[in-house]
């Protein structure tokens, strides 16, 4: 369908706002490229290619390449669902309000609890990011030990982390407009690096694209060849292309966002794959041997400097810096947002408090500094874990994996009663929709399967070996889902409706949509 040509209107879009019986409160002051700056800062191609290199090369070998495109089109299907959703809803919370509105309340509330926690536990696994590249620049930084003992590297890498979540949350407590000139800034950085980075690796490659088809025996052992190694490797590939929901989520803060926020989530999973493809390709054809054990241990931090050398390669390491931190701005910043938008629902305990937005700052502060304690929590916990990295970047994920589900699943089932109907005049996957919707379905299905599988090698690679580690993904995320939904049920459903202090001021009028015959959330 081609949109019809619409003025971009304030009116309009706080018009969407009063659909959900909100009033407009959030200053809109994000254009286009900042929506498409913060998409792409949280996918972050520097940052989830140089995260977790090391562990898709070690488990699959060069051939663990196959699994970029593969999540991309997987990605991509869920992408263009959400892009049809953001047109017709660009709010805050997207995937807790998406959820609500082509689902019902307590989907919506399921979907929010399991996003908002996946969001605090990514914050700590994208700061953890610096471990693996300030000690690559300058032994300087790392401060406990020398970086050989038992628990060296997980201790220093929390001291690290600690020191960028306290920084996300002291720019996000002052408000969206210097977090997005950080941000944007953060951005270009990151991506004229990231071209700097394609050009320098292909003038020096030593061989061909058929590196791409080597396993370096990865497949030996396991029980279904190279199929089981190549879907632990591919962990690497779906940690990086995720987030691309951040733009709607700052729909509130946006111009125009009905239109600008489906182009930016399109965008940003597009430029991320292209981008990072050809990063990872490169990477494999100019590194100079395929057989040294730091590609399996320092990963793209290593072939940058041994392709580039130390000089060019260290100032590279800067760049890639700078990507993990707009990356952890972002991804604080979207959890914010969620947190806002439940709050403002009363859906979260001390919800009135979390919900207020600054006058000064025009921006919730409250939840950008709980959110930032908590994710300094989870540090905390998990500081001699010597497989910190795969363990809490794995939660991370399948939480937000399942998140997707809650809102692509009843889209889904909307459509087969013939109850969705896309916004009028602005982005839509027409006839397309079905095949689409029914593929991100199918796709989110199976990989949260697959990141869920108690495999040794990703949540109990090292002594000591219990089966309580093995199967802590299933378990913690399963404690998650279940304990948090009970909480819901008994106690704060009975509490669940618009606050009266961001209730809109008249009635909002029928929604032509498929939910206006669902159940709106009231107190019950």
């Amino acid at each position: 369908m081609n949109p019809t040509p619409t003025p971009p209107s304030d009116d309009r879009d706080d018009a969407e706002l009063e659909e959900f019986g909100y009033r407009p409160e959030l200053k809109r002051t994000l254009g286009n490229f900042h929506t498409f700056a913060a998409g792409i800062s949280y996918i972050s191609i520097l940052t989830g290619t140089f995260q977790l290199f090391y562990f898709g090369y070690a488990n699959g070998g060069p051939a663990y390449w196959w699994s970029w495109p593969m999540v991309f089109v997987g990605q991509f299907m869920v992408a263009l669902c959400f892009a049809e959703l953001a047109a017709r809803y660009p709010v805050a919370g997207s995937v807790y309000n998406w959820a609500k509105k082509v689902g019902n309340p307590h989907v919506g509330w399921l979907a929010g609890w399991m996003m908002l926690l996946a969001s605090v536990v990514s914050i700590a696994a994208v700061a953890l990011a610096y471990q693996l590249t300030l000690p690559q620049i300058s032994s300087f930084f790392q401060f406990v030990g020398d970086g050989t003992g038992r628990y060296d590297v997980a201790t220093n890498a929390v001291i690290l982390a600690a020191v960028l979540i306290l920084f996300t949350t002291l720019v996000n407590a002052f408000g969206v407009k210097l977090m997005a000139r950080i941000n944007t800034a953060g951005v270009f950085i990151e991506l004229i690096a990231t071209v700097v980075l394609i050009v320098l690796f292909a003038v020096h490659v030593v061989r061909g694209p058929q590196v791409v088809t080597e396993t370096a025996h990865t497949g030996d052992g396991q029980s279904f060849g190279y199929l089981g190694a190549f879907l632990v490797a591919s962990l690497a590939s779906a940690y990086v292309m995720y987030g691309f929901d951040t733009a709607a989520s700052l729909g509130e803060e946006s111009l125009d966002p009905s239109r600008n926020a489906p182009r930016a989530i399109i965008r940003s999973i597009v430029a991320s794959f292209v981008l990072g493809g050809l990063i990872l390709l490169l990477a494999l054809m100019s590194v100079s041997s395929l057989r040294g054990e730091k590609l399996s241990s320092d990963g793209l931090q290593y072939v940058v400097l041994d392709v580039l050398g130390p000089t060019a390669g260290k100032a590279m390491l800067w760049c890639v810096l700078i990507a993990v931190t707009v990356c952890a701005l972002a991804v604080h910043t979207a959890a914010i947002r969620l947190a806002f938008a439940m709050s403002r629902d009363n859906n979260l305990p001390a919800a009135s408090l979390l919900a207020r937005v600054s006058p000064r700052f025009k921006t919730p502060v409250a939840p950008a500094i709980v959110i930032g304690v908590l994710s300094l929590a989870i540090l905390v916990v998990n500081i001699r874990q010597p497989q910190i990295f795969t363990v809490v970047t794995s939660i991370g994920i399948i939480m937000i994996y399942a998140a997707y589900l809650l809102v692509t699943v009843p889209m889904l089932v909307a459509r087969l009663r013939g109850k969705w109907q896309p916004a009028e005049g602005r982005f839509s996957l027409g006839r397309w929709g079905l095949p689409v919707n029914v593929l991100a379905v199918l796709w989110g299905g199976a990989m949260t399967v697959n990141l869920l599988w108690p495999r040794a090698a990703v949540y109990n690679a090292t002594a000591p070996y219990h089966w309580y580690l093995r199967w802590g993904a299933v378990l913690f995320v399963g404690l998650i889902a279940g304990g948090g939904f009970a909480y819901y049920w008994f106690v704060q459903r009975h509490r669940t409706g618009v606050l009266a202090e961001h209730a809109a001021q008249s009635p909002a009028p029928p929604a032509a949509t498929p939910a206006a015959d669902l159940e709106e959330v009231t107190t019950s």
